[in-house]
């Protein structure tokens, strides 16, 4: 893989860049050991750790701690037929299974009906992920809420070896979601599973003119903090394309030294403040491979995974990219992002 010429005109900045604005040595950073660095002495049990172990050591990324999930609750979240018109075989769930491991990643993470039809066949072949919650998106006029749509139970009884749940940080339902689901983590950990927030913004008010504080790194970064103090094993976020969101917002507390010492404009920086919000990295920071948007979906995971990675992220959750094409094409654009995780020349910035 040339990523010079994938990434373009923008190769020598994103590929040389030295992160001075918080250097890496703050940082815990991502490893082969990390659960013996790191989550050994917390409060998760052992089964806990041994299903982490169970999904850092599956796929190709096993041993070397980054981690390549397939993701797939778009068609709750979007619509079915939005989700897998573009490659209608993905409407059977076994079709997503077969694509997660012809794409080696370290685990399948959807919804409790999805996996729950095929677990017999699959539980047993890749990491099981079970998302339990979901914006079914299916309101007239659409509103946005994160709604339980599955029990920690029911994800421990098809063979799960852990959960995953969204908050709308800023949305009107946030105080209720973030209720909801530290209950959920607290259960499953007691269950022996581990956990995975998908740490998002939802705000109209987050839109200003031609600039989206979704996308900000400041934001993202404090809805970070929030997602690992209900003790999310593994955090989920939006790569950040711009910073200044409490600024611009005029809301909240944020701190000048931000802006002015601790981030800078670089991409690799404004992702390396979601990093350092994650508990400065003890917490796996996993970016979304976002959507698809056809013949340079390849160029774009790319482009996000080295930034993840130099900013000391774990990995990326990479589906519609993926899951949009046929198999065969899925897999290759998985393989490509794991490539830049197994590059040893991709360093931390």
């Amino acid at each position: 893989m040339n990523l010079e010429k994938l990434l373009g005109d923008e190769a020598d900045s994103l590929l040389n860049h030295e992160a001075k604005a918080f250097p890496a040595d703050h940082l815990v950073l991502p490893g082969p050991h990390h659960l013996d660095r790191v989550l050994v002495d917390s409060d998760r049990s052992t089964t806990v750790l041994r299903n982490l172990g169970n999904v850092f050591n599956t796929g190709r990324l096993a041993g070397t701690g980054y981690l390549s999930i397939l993701p797939v609750d778009q068609g709750i979240e979007h619509s079915a037929a939005a989700s897998f018109s573009k490659f209608p075989a993905y409407f059977d769930p076994a079709k997503l299974c077969d694509l997660a491991i012809a794409g080696d990643c370290n685990a399948i993470a959807t919804t409790l009906g999805g996996l729950g039809i095929v677990s017999r066949r699959y539980a047993h072949k890749i990491p099981f992920i079970v998302k339990l919650n979901h914006n079914d998106f299916l309101n007239y006029p659409n509103t946005y809420d994160q709604v339980m749509f599955a029990g920690v139970g029911q994800a421990a009884d098809l063979g799960a070896v852990g959960v995953g749940a969204t908050i709308y940080f800023g949305s009107e339902g946030a105080d209720r979601q973030i209720g909801e689901v530290s209950k959920a983590f607290a259960e499953a950990h007691k269950m022996g599973m581990f956990t995975v927030l998908w740490c998002y913004l939802r705000n109209s008010a987050f839109k200003q003119g031609d600039i989206d504080y979704h996308l900000s790194a400041d934001l993202t970064g404090q809805a970070n903090h929030l997602g690992v103090t209900i003790e999310a094993d593994i955090i989920k976020q939006k790569q950040p394309e711009n910073n200044g969101g409490y600024n611009a917002l005029k809301f909240g507390r944020t701190d000048p030294l931000v802006y002015s010492q601790l981030t800078t404009d670089h991409p690799i920086d404004l992702t390396r403040w979601q990093v350092v919000n994650c508990y400065a990295g003890r917490i796996p920071l996993i970016n979304s491979g976002g959507e698809s948007t056809g013949a340079d979906d390849l160029a774009q995971a790319v482009r996000t995974a080295v930034i993840n990675k130099r900013a000391g992220g774990t990995g990326l959750i990479v589906g519609r990219k993926a899951f949009q094409r046929p198999i065969d094409e899925g897999a290759a654009l998985i393989h490509a992002v794991q490539d830049v995780y197994l590059d040893a020349a991709v360093t931390i910035a």
